[in-house]
C-alpha cells in the first residue's frame, strides 16, 4: 500500500456542481469598507441540537439553517475531532494534551512541536515517520525562528502533524501498520470514515486528497452540527466526551497564538471549536437542559474572513449569544492600518 491517493477526478459538469452549489447557499456575511459594501460572501449552516444520550441513529433537530444543511461539504480539519474520537476507539490511550495535538491545525510554534514528538514517542515512532506534507510552521515567528536555525518545511512542522501523529499512533494501538497509513484503504483512515458516518450520520463515498496529504472525507453541513453536538453531548468516559474535555483544557494547542479556534474557546468556557481550510468552521456545546448543540457552516469561496461572524450568527439562533466583540468573531477591515469598516453577518433565514 502507496502513501499517496488518486487524484480526484474533476466533476463532470463544473457547472451543473456550481450551480447546485448556488442554489443551496443563502447571502451569508458582508464586508464593509468605509461604509461601501466591498463583498458580498454567500454561505450554507446548520444549528442541530441532539437531546442528552442519544443514540447514533437520532439525527437530532436541525433548530436553524442558512440555506440547505443537506449541501454535502469537505469539512477537511474541522473533521479532526471525530478523527480524534475514531483514534481512541482504535485502542489510543494517550493524556489530554496528546490527545488535543491530534484535533490540531496548530501554529508550528516550539510547544506544539514539542507535544508532537511526545506522542510520537509514546507510540515508538520519530517524526521520520510522519508523511504530511513539508510545510514551514503557519505562525510567523516561530517560522523565522525555525529557518534562521537552518530548516526547511518539514512534515512536523507542518500544521496537521499533531493529526499524523495521532494516525500513526492508533494504527501502533491497534496493531495495524504504520506504512502507508494516509492511505484512503488503509485501516486508520477507515476507521476515521467510520467514526464520521457514525457521529454525522453520513460519509461521502467520494474521497478527496486534503492539504496535507491525508484523505478528505465529506459529509453534510447538517451532519457536521449533529456530529459536534455528539461530540459536546459525549457520556463521561465515553471517547466523545474525552476528545472534548482533551481540546476545552488545552485550546492553544489546537490553534495556536492568535488564531480563531483558540481564541473562541478562551473567549466561551464549554464550547469546542475547529475550523477546516477553505471556509469551514464548526462548534459544540451543552445547553441547560444537557443536550448537545452543534453549529457548521460553509463559507461558499473559501473565504476565512467571514467565518467567524457566520458562525457566531448560528450560535446566536440556537441559544448562545456571542457578542461580537468576542475574540475571534470578527476579522479586521484595515485602511491604512486603521479599522475602516467590518465584516458583518446577515440574518438566517
Amino acid at each position: 500500500m502507496t502513501d499517496d491517493l488518486a487524484a480526484p477526478a474533476v466533476p463532470a459538469d463544473p457547472v451543473t456542481a456550481a450551480a447546485a452549489m448556488v442554489a443551496a447557499a443563502r447571502p451569508a456575511a458582508v464586508t464593509l469598507r468605509s461604509g461601501v459594501v466591498e463583498c458580498l460572501h454567500h454561505g450554507v449552516g446548520a444549528a442541530v441540537r441532539l437531546p442528552a444520550g442519544a443514540t447514533d441513529d437520532v439525527a437530532g433537530e436541525v433548530v436553524a439553517s442558512l440555506g440547505s444543511a443537506s449541501l454535502v461539504v469537505l469539512p477537511r480539519s474541522a473533521l479532526k475531532l471525530l478523527h480524534a474520537v475514531a483514534f481512541l476507539e482504535a485502542g489510543l490511550d494517550v493524556e489530554d494534551e496528546l490527545l488535543a495535538v491530534t484535533c490540531a491545525s496548530h501554529s508550528g510554534e516550539p510547544g506544539h512541536l514539542d507535544v508532537v514528538r511526545r506522542l510520537l514517542a509514546h507510540a515508538g515512532l520519530t517524526e521520520d515517520d510522519l508523511r504530511g506534507t513539508p510545510d514551514l510552521p503557519i505562525d510567523a515567528e516561530a517560522a523565522h525562528a525555525w529557518r534562521t536555525a537552518g530548516h526547511g518545511p518539514t512534515s512536523l512542522t507542518q500544521n496537521c502533524s499533531g493529526n499524523h501523529a495521532g494516525m500513526l499512533a492508533a494504527s501502533v494501538a491497534a496493531g495495524w501498520p504504520t506504512e502507508g497509513y494516509t492511505g484512503a484503504g488503509h485501516p486508520v483512515q477507515q476507521a476515521i470514515a467510520t467514526a464520521t458516518a457514525r457521529l454525522a450520520g453520513s460519509v461521502s463515498p467520494e474521497v478527496a486528497v486534503d492539504g496535507c496529504g491525508a484523505p478528505a472525507f465529506g459529509t453534510t453541513v447538517a451532519g457536521l452540527a449533529r456530529a459536534y453536538a455528539a461530540i459536546a453531548s459525549g457520556a463521561p468516559g465515553s471517547p466523545e466526551a474525552r476528545v472534548r474535555d482533551a481540546v476545552l483544557a488545552h485550546p492553544w494547542l489546537v490553534g495556536g497564538t492568535g488564531r480563531r479556534n483558540t481564541l473562541l474557546m478562551g473567549a466561551l468556557p464549554g464550547v469546542a471549536v475547529k475550523d477546516g481550510a477553505d471556509g469551514v468552521i464548526a462548534a459544540g456545546w451543552t445547553d441547560a437542559d444537557g443536550a448537545g448543540v452543534g453549529v457548521a457552516v460553509k463559507v461558499l469561496d473559501g473565504a476565512d474572513r467571514g467565518r467567524g461572524v457566520l458562525l457566531a450568527e448560528g450560535m446566536r439562533r440556537a441559544g448562545l449569544d456571542v457578542p461580537t466583540t468576542v475574540p475571534g468573531v470578527t476579522d479586521p477591515v484595515l485602511g491604512h492600518g486603521r479599522p475602516v469598516g467590518a465584516v458583518v453577518a446577515l440574518p438566517w433565514g
